[in-house]
């Protein structure tokens, strides 16, 4: 028996020295990362354009991270052009294990643009403890911790200088009584989310501004004019939905927060927002390319790049036109029992924030992984909702925007140009980022 344990042992340490990096160096660990910081993103309920502040952020620092150690890459830095330079490592690289510290960089800055203080650690004890196990050694580890912090808090100080510190003390949106003005819906009346976004500082996009639609339709109740015409689909469509487009609606729901109300007693329940459930459409496009370790990352952050940029120049219309939602037009006017499929969001309606992010993170993907790439999403099988299949990441971004229709929230016209408006976005991120050299 002893003859036989003895070389199993030595067999398994020996694995383990050499295999450690085929652990570390996977795409499916990656994306675990990333997921994690989406559950932290859900249960502390944040808004989806802040959401896409957490991920741009950690998703540049673990890249910057990563580069170091391949040279096929390269900085991020002046392509955006308001990033400083990363710091590279000190002394014999390696002993750095880059792929572990570029996840441990991700981790300290998600954790230091979300809340609460710490909302990363214990993950992060996680990834260091199978560090450990799987056999990279600790001088190694440690290495790879001091370079993760230089990076990470390069980063972090890059971050603060955003506006987004200012923005929480700008003047709150004023609802005015104006015909074709947006105002708070049912059931929380809430008071619009972020009206000042469009102030955020930008990543690619030369302002908030740069990728702007045209207006959207007059208010008019008129019969025959185009507002009237989009507002009585919306209608209509809600009262006569089909299951698939129920399903459609459901799918893309995406509502980090929605308010339930059963008489006098009401509650909330959680999911992802629209960039988180596109940050695990990423993974999942990795695991269906069988992308290596560098691709992953490398998809996920031009991927939040656009989100990001994305969310500013959606915001940037939104709080220009102040456009009214379709549930308040329905029941002033028409059915005051009518209500959407699905809650509507406190902010202005045009144009579909969904639309845009959607359509600009599709675009990404398509120049990275290639078009007519066939794919299951079952991003939302864990809120009970079943998988959706497409052709393409375009074609997943039209459902998406189309979805808020069949979900009584937008009117038609918002989400197609909507997703117009993402695909501008998402081609300029395309065109002004070099990732390899």
């Amino acid at each position: 028996m002893l003859l036989l344990v003895v070389p199993f042992v030595l067999l398994y340490a020996c694995t383990q020295h050499t295999n450690y990096q085929s652990y570390t160096n996977s795409s499916w660990l990656y994306a675990r990362t990333v997921k994690q910081l989406n559950n932290v993103v859900l249960e502390n309920n944040f808004p989806p354009m802040i959401a896409s502040r957490n991920y741009v952020y950690a998703n540049i620092a673990a890249y910057e991270v990563m580069i170091a150690g391949n040279r096929q890459y390269q900085t991020l830095a002046q392509q955006i052009v308001h990033m400083p330079a990363m710091p590279l490592p000190d002394g014999d690289t390696a002993i750095i294990d880059f792929p572990l510290a570029a996840m441990l960089a991700f981790c300290k800055v998600g954790g230091a643009v979300t809340f609460p203080e710490g909302s990363m650690d214990t993950y992060v004890a996680q990834l260091l403890h199978e560090a450990d196990s799987v056999g990279i050694p600790n001088k190694m580890i440690e290495a790879s911790q001091t370079y993760a912090n230089k990076v990470a808090d390069a980063v972090i100080a890059w971050s603060k200088g955003d506006n987004y510190a200012k923005l929480r003390s700008a003047p709150k949106y004023t609802v005015t009584n104006e015909p074709g003005r947006w105002v708070p819906t049912p059931p929380m009346y809430a008071s619009a989310i972020e009206p000042h976004w469009r102030n955020m500082r930008t990543m690619v996009l030369d302002s908030a501004a740069a990728c702007k639609p045209a207006p959207p339709p007059p208010f008019s109740l008129q019969p025959g004019s185009m507002f009237y015409a989009q507002a009585k689909e919306v209608q209509q469509m809600i009262d006569s939905l089909t299951d698939e487009q129920k399903h459609i609606a459901d799918f893309w729901d995406d509502n980090p927060f929605k308010m339930n109300v059963i008489g006098h007693a009401s509650f909330a329940t959680k999911k992802f927002s629209p960039p988180g459930h596109w940050m695990n459409i990423v993974g999942i496009a990795a695991k269906y390319r069988n992308a290596d370790f560098a691709t992953t990352v490398m998809a996920y952050t031009q991927s939040a790049i656009a989100l990001y940029d994305g969310f500013i120049s959606c915001w940037d219309e939104k709080y220009r036109s102040n456009y009214v939602r379709p549930e308040t037009v329905i029941k002033e006017h028409w059915n005051d029992n009518w209500q959407p499929y699905i809650q509507t969001p406190p902010f202005p309606e045009y144009t579909s924030g969904h639309a845009v992010i959607s359509a600009a993170t599709a675009e990404v993907l398509t120049h990275i992984f290639g078009d007519n790439i066939a794919y299951t999403d079952s991003s939302s099988t864990e809120f009970g909702i079943p998988a959706r299949s497409f052709k393409s990441f375009r074609e997943a971004a039209l459902e998406a925007g189309l979805s808020r229709v069949y979900g009584g929230i937008h009117y038609r016209n918002s989400c197609l140009v909507g997703t117009e408006q993402g695909k501008r976005v998402g081609t300029l991120v395309v065109q002004r980022i070099r990732f390899k050299k």
